[in-house]
């Protein structure tokens, strides 16, 4: 059963005769050995200004996300938690506040410059004992089975080219009890709303990426790839395919963003 909550915070185609396999990266459509790439040439592009951006992007409201990210998965001293996509220590740093330092986290990223960004600013806030930086791709992770309390990925599924893997290797990493938890940029569902939000999406965060970081394609790309990713209902249908259990989802903000969630039970 796939649960709906709600809540609001303030503040194919053929070349020739032969197939060809290709996926949507952004509104463009590529080769699926091609996305990885280009994702990957994106967040290298951005690394550094990330979390600035992220700050101007969403008003601050994306440290609330994170915060209510975090509050959902209730971390427990002693656990090892897996957060995919995770290169800056954002979430990490906030699982290490609730929690001691017996706790093992993996921040695992495919891209190593978003990483470099987390590993300095872990150096900075002197918190290196509990965290174990990884390089890796969320379809193929280097993790034993069964071997994970926790996953989160936060904004960075979209960003995979076969969603589909990417949960079933969550799945497939986590203990039985172990908890999902993904927290993506989706769909609004009030009309009004989602104009403004069109509008300031596709006119106002690509100039404020030229203005700030001076690329302004790279944060063209973030944008069109949010209006790519499924809708609620659907993404949680793919959750519960790679066999979660009591997947449900909440939706912040009219669903700018949702959080979604799983067990395995």
């Amino acid at each position: 059963m796939i649960v709906k909550l709600s809540l609001i915070i303030l503040g194919s185609s053929f070349t020739g005769d032969n197939f060809v396999s290709t996926t949507i990266s952004g509104f463009k459509e590529v080769r699926e050995e091609d996305k990885s790439q280009l994702v990957g040439n994106v967040f290298t592009n951005v690394a550094s200004n990330y979390d600035l951006m992220n700050d101007l992007m969403s008003g601050g409201l994306h440290r609330l996300w994170k915060e209510r990210l975090v509050s959902k998965l209730n971390p427990f001293p002693g656990m090892k938690h897996l957060d995919v996509a995770g290169g800056t220590g954002d979430v990490a740093f906030r699982i290490l506040e609730t929690v001691n330092s017996e706790t093992e986290i993996y921040v695992c990223d495919i891209n190593p410059n978003m990483l470099n960004v987390g590993k300095k600013r872990a150096v900075e806030r002197g918190e290196t004992k509990s965290l174990i930086w990884a390089e890796g791709d969320a379809e193929a992770l280097d993790f034993p089975d069964n071997s994970m309390d926790g996953y989160t990925i936060a904004f960075g599924i979209r960003n995979v080219t076969h969603i589909e893997k990417a949960l079933v290797e969550a799945h497939r990493v986590l203990k039985r009890g172990g908890r999902f938890l993904c927290l993506e940029l989706s769909h609004v569902d009030v009309p009004l709303l989602k104009q403004v939000y069109d509008y300031y999406s596709f006119s106002i965060i690509p100039a404020v990426g030229e203005l700030v970081a001076g690329d302004r394609e790279s944060y063209q790309y973030l944008v069109e790839s949010i209006r790519r990713f499924p809708p609620q209902d659907k993404f949680a249908l793919m959750i519960a395919d790679a066999g979660f259990q009591k997947v449900e989802y909440e939706n912040l903000v009219a669903g700018v963003v949702a959080i979604h969630s799983g067990l395995k039970l």
